[in-house]
């Protein structure tokens, strides 16, 4: 009976750990946890500050409005209000983003490896998508209009292109106060240390010279 008891227990703590619930940001045990940026105690988050010296600007951005500079090689930008901005938002769970899109510019292929996200178009429209996990690799595409809404699960590699000839801006909202961005081309060809181009051409099936050539770009 007793050995029963170990397995149901067992099998329990197994459930608990692997439900999806606890691969999402730690709850709040309190009102406010507002960020300490001033501290240099490193925990998983950031320390809280004393909720007597938190004040209204602890929980306010200003200037989400305004248009972003998009002139760079991929022609977007993106600003991201998280924790470390908006410091309230500091064991929320959450966070937000600003996308601005330049004609034809692009949000490359990336991933969010802590957070859910979802997006609505608030001017010009969007061709995006994700690609889901091996075997399959599907690629799941729309095209988006203003006032139109879209979700990219958590860890699934996707992107956003503004493929029309006038500037688009989307928001963002994303389930992590931390979600993490991990830009596919710039960790495969920009990494430091560059990661072998013996491997990446064994991996990508082409000759070691176009890999070479692609990572002098990063």
């Amino acid at each position: 009976m007793a050995a029963s008891y170990g397995i149901l227990l067992l099998a329990a703590l197994l459930a608990l750990v692997s439900s999806p619930s606890m691969a999402r940001d730690p709850g709040a045990l309190q009102d406010l946890c507002v960020a300490d940026n001033t501290s240099n105690v490193f925990v998983n988050g950031f320390v809280c500050k004393d909720p007597k010296l938190v004040k209204a600007e602890d929980f306010f951005f200003s200037g989400l409005d305004q248009p972003r500079n998009t002139t760079n090689k991929v022609g977007s930008n993106v600003t991201l209000l998280n924790a470390n901005r908006i410091p309230g938002l500091n064991t929320l769970g959450i966070s937000m983003a600003r996308v601005d899109y330049a004609p034809f510019g692009l949000n490359p292929p990336h991933i969010h490896p802590r957070a859910t996200e979802i997006q609505t178009v608030l001017e010009g429209s969007l061709y995006v998508g994700f690609v889901t996990s091996n075997p399959d690799n599907r690629l799941v595409t729309k095209v988006l209009r203003k006032g139109d809404v879209f979700v990219f699960p958590q860890g699934l590699i996707h992107f956003q292109f503004n493929y029309g000839t006038n500037k688009a801006v989307a928001l963002s909202g994303l389930s992590s106060q931390n979600p993490g961005v991990i830009t596919i081309a710039n960790s495969v060809f920009g990494s430091k240390p560059a990661i072998s181009d013996d491997i990446l051409a064994k991996a990508l099936g082409v000759d070691k010279k176009i890999v070479d050539l692609i990572q002098a770009h990063f």
